[in-house]
């Protein structure tokens, strides 16, 4: 099987042709915004990290997101003191091949000489994207994130599982998947050791899950209210849609997953080494998993909601799947898809899992999803100074 991508140097192919101008830190947001507004047709993507202790996430994650293979080329606006230089996150980009410039405002002389040349720039950019077509590329080349957000009690028994149908299918194909949400693995270990590829990986399944487990027991400690007395991070609507505890939780978000071997575990914001099935450390914060597995190198995402959700990312396609019917049908201008129809009766979970492979297939291909539709393209970088130190520690040792 086969998508419609646009080819990159690297080998590499995108689901969307975008120009992106990209801060490095903080204090360059206001050019950056200013350049995207004059240029129609790119895409900025601005964050608050870049200076002192979030410089060494920003300098983790941004370059590979310039990586990432939706966007074709990348302007770089850095304000000139901080810790994430702009020169070196261009520096790491444009070793894939992947055309880069960037800016130092206080090199340039000020915002506004800064905003006029990059505008300059972002348009020659533009005028060469244009240019650039499709074709046609094996499915070994297209790499799926996966999340879910705002769970219901059905999350687990209805869009969960049928997106972990498709997810068998598409590794199956020779693709590759990224999971995210260590948080939501709790009481999952032994499950998800079993299916490990080897030792090494099952030792780094278990330490992912414990580092799951400590950000619960702290998130717990500061919003008790958040899991009706347990241990957990189960947001309050979670709650009112019927999940009682984060294990059960963590058992339905796990279904996701497929039945696929686990063929790593990799810190947040890296680039898998290897195919197959990849765990991705990040935490439940929808936006910031995102974030994490677009710089692992997802071209599309799957994102699925009980409660309803209309989280989009910058530059890459996230397809909803609602896991009710009632939800599906209160936000049909944010949904996708309804695996209600399995609660309903009307389909089961591998007819609603091939439709959803099938929908990735499509939306790989060109076609557009409501967020994008909506011009939901958000993000937003993981902050970093938790008091679980271990999450640092797997990031630096690349455990």
């Amino acid at each position: 099987m086969h998508f419609y991508g646009y080819p990159r140097k690297d080998g590499s192919f995108g689901t969307r042709n975008n120009v992106v101008i990209m801060s490095s830190v903080v204090c360059a947001n206001a050019v950056v915004t200013a350049i995207a507004r004059e240029c129609p047709g790119v895409l900025a993507i601005t964050h608050d990290h870049g200076c002192g202790g979030t410089a060494e996430i920003a300098l983790r994650v941004l370059p590979n997101i310039g990586l990432n293979p939706n966007y074709t080329s990348v302007l770089v606006v850095g304000l000139g003191c901080e810790g994430a230089a702009p020169e070196e996150i261009a520096r790491r980009i444009g070793e894939s091949g992947k055309p880069v410039e960037y800016l130092v405002i206080q090199k340039e002389g000020g915002s506004a000489p800064a905003t006029e040349k990059g505008i300059k720039l972002a348009q020659r950019m533009l005028t060469a994207a244009n240019g650039e077509a499709r074709v046609n590329v094996g499915l070994e080349h297209l790499t799926l994130g996966l999340k879910c957000g705002g769970s219901d009690a059905f999350s687990g028994v209805t869009a969960n599982p049928a997106v972990g149908v498709a997810a068998d299918m598409l590794i199956k194909a020779g693709g590759q998947v990224i999971v995210a949400e260590i948080t939501e693995t709790v009481g999952t270990a032994q499950i998800l050791k079993r299916r490990a590829i080897d030792p090494s990986i099952a030792r780094k399944i278990e330490a992912y899950v414990q580092i799951g487990v400590k950000s619960n027991q702290w998130y717990a400690k500061r919003t008790p209210s958040s899991g009706k007395g347990n241990t957990s991070s189960v947001s309050p609507g979670n709650v009112e849609g019927g999940i009682s505890n984060i294990v059960e939780k963590s058992m339905g978000c796990i279904t996701k997953w497929g039945s696929m071997p686990i063929s790593d575990c990799i810190p947040y914001g890296v680039r898998p080494r290897t195919k197959g099935l990849v765990m991705m450390e990040t935490d439940g914060y929808d936006l910031e998993a995102l974030t994490g597995m677009a710089a692992g190198g997802a071209q599309v995402m799957i994102f699925t909601t009980g409660r309803g959700n209309s989280v989009g990312f910058v530059g890459v396609p996230v397809i909803k799947v609602a896991s009710n019917t009632v939800t599906y049908s209160s936000m049909p201008g944010d949904l996708d898809i309804n695996a209600g129809t399995i609660l309903d009766g009307i389909n089961t979970i591998p007819e609603v899992g091939r439709h959803i492979f099938d929908t990735i297939i499509k939306v790989a291909g060109g076609e557009p999803v409501r967020a994008e539709i909506n011009h939901q393209e958000l993000f937003a970088i993981r902050q970093e100074g938790f008091p679980y130190p271990s999450l640092k520690d797997i990031a630096r040792k690349r455990l």
